[in-house]
């Protein structure tokens, strides 16, 4: 789990890595993402929109494309929800999300290998990944339902 934003020189170098170019939206989506994990789409544009005024909507989308498509972001939509994004990528871990108020947090894999569940039927497939999605009511809505 990614315990501090990189640094401009290690973001430009996971965008090397990934084979992208450089530019200054992918460098502010991408250091927005590692510092606002599971945000949404329109929350990542208002913050990236701080660094850079002019970006458009579009860029930001394409970005967000282009990240995840090389691994570099996982997007996530629980059920009922709008897509969010992420930079902890590749370590198999799942989410919980508050019923109430919609708030997303990493769940690690208890069994910690891929893909830490074995289905009771795979149908031949190789499988490489499970995906878990825990519901609940996170400890701020708990405190505000016994506190009206």
């Amino acid at each position: 789990m990614p315990s501090a934003v990189p640094s401009p020189g290690e973001l430009e170098a996971k965008l090397r890595q990934a084979d992208l170019r450089i530019t200054r939206p992918r460098l502010a989506v991408l250091g927005t993402v590692y510092e606002h994990p599971h945000a949404d789409t329109h929350a990542i544009i208002d913050r990236v929109r701080v660094q850079l005024a002019d970006v458009s909507h579009q860029a930001v989308y394409d970005v967000l494309a282009a990240l995840t498509e090389t691994g570099l972001l996982r997007r996530i939509q629980p059920s009922g929800s709008v897509a969010r994004y992420e930079a902890r990528v590749g370590d198999n871990h799942h989410h919980v999300v508050c019923r109430s108020c919609g708030a997303v947090a990493d769940v690690d894999c208890a069994v910690g290998a891929a893909p830490c569940l074995d289905a009771s039927d795979d149908h031949g497939y190789v499988i490489d990944e499970a995906e878990v999605t825990y519901w609940g009511t996170c400890p701020s809505c708990l405190a505000n339902q016994q506190h009206p």
